[in-house]
């Protein structure tokens, strides 16, 4: 049986733009995408810290060092730039693999540059 785990979380980013006109998606810079161990094309959660919107969506590799974090398309009208949001990235694996594992947590600061990596970090 295949269950879905957070493979990383992106911890209080801030949203740099949101942009209406663009198809759809998360633009995420490309060193955060390498920290986190995400890719292109899988499927996220944003949480919208300010107002607690929950948005699914893809990923589109941003600028690489450019601290970008732009919700693309309809989640524009929810996410303003300045808001902090947290980013869940998916994963299917096996159940007897999920409870061996424990998300990377990557915490960033207002500019979207990591501080700190917690890898297969587990709460307290």
């Amino acid at each position: 049986m295949l269950v879905n785990v957070c493979l990383a979380k992106l911890h209080r980013a801030t949203v740099t733009d949101a942009d209406l006109n663009y198809v759809g998606s998360i633009t995420i810079d490309e060193a955060l995408l390498e920290a986190a161990g995400l890719l292109p094309g899988q499927m996220v959660q944003i949480t919208n810290v300010s107002n607690a919107v929950l948005w699914r969506t893809y990923i589109v590799k941003g600028k690489k060092g450019k601290g970008e974090i732009i919700l693309n398309g309809p989640p524009a009208r929810l996410f303003q730039k300045g808001d902090k949001v947290i980013i869940l990235g998916e994963a299917w694996v096996e159940a007897r693999d999920a409870a061996k594992m424990s998300p990377t947590v990557i915490f960033m600061d207002e500019k979207n540059k990591i501080t700190k990596i917690k890898k297969g970090w587990r709460p307290d």
